[in-house]
């Protein structure tokens, strides 16, 4: 389980008395403001604590979901537009318009942390967005992997998703022809 310190300070009650757990191995100190009982995390669920308006994107989810084997070295995260840069090494962050950011949320449970993730759906119609800025060998494994499981995909969403862009045409004759 992943803590901020006023969660700690609340069953702790004192600085004090949380310098003395950390000490005791009883909690681990992960990084400024953020502990847990586990001494390792996944980088998923620490970003995801410590960004809890942050929605887990493209690289990152692709792997949650296995759809790919390739493990990510940074955790994608997309914010609002007009957010604060987040300044970490550990993390890209994609700005996304307001009116669009939520759509696709789903919650799901990542080292006993309910995290904030985009669905499969919302995922391939980013991966098509942005099939020019991803690695072509990489891009490849992502759709070979979709066309095996668009069996399971819903069609509702992934055109409801589709309509919340300017070039929809495009991106539906994108889908289309690599996917379906």
């Amino acid at each position: 389980m992943i803590y901020t310190y006023q969660e700690l300070k609340n069953e702790y009650k004192t600085g004090y008395s949380i310098n003395k757990a950390i000490e005791k191995g009883e909690i681990y100190k992960l990084e400024q403001g953020l502990y847990s009982n586990k001494k390792y995390v996944n980088p998923i669920a620490l970003y995801s604590k410590k960004y809890p308006k942050a929605i887990v994107t493209m690289d990152s989810a692709f792997y949650f979901y296995d759809m790919t084997d390739v493990i990510p070295q940074k955790v994608y995260l997309a914010t609002e537009s007009h957010s604060r840069k987040i300044d970490n090494e550990n993390i890209i962050q994609l700005f996304v318009d307001k009116k669009i950011l939520d759509e696709g949320k789903s919650v799901e449970k990542i080292d006993d942390e309910n995290v904030n993730i985009y669905d499969r759906e919302r995922l391939l119609v980013e991966l098509i967005r942005k099939r020019n800025q991803i690695p072509f060998d990489y891009y490849k494994e992502l759709i070979s992997n979709y066309r095996a499981y668009s069996n399971k995909l819903d069609m509702y969403k992934i055109e409801k998703y589709i309509s919340l862009y300017k070039n929809e045409s495009n991106l539906s004759d994108a889908l289309l022809r690599e996917v379906f």
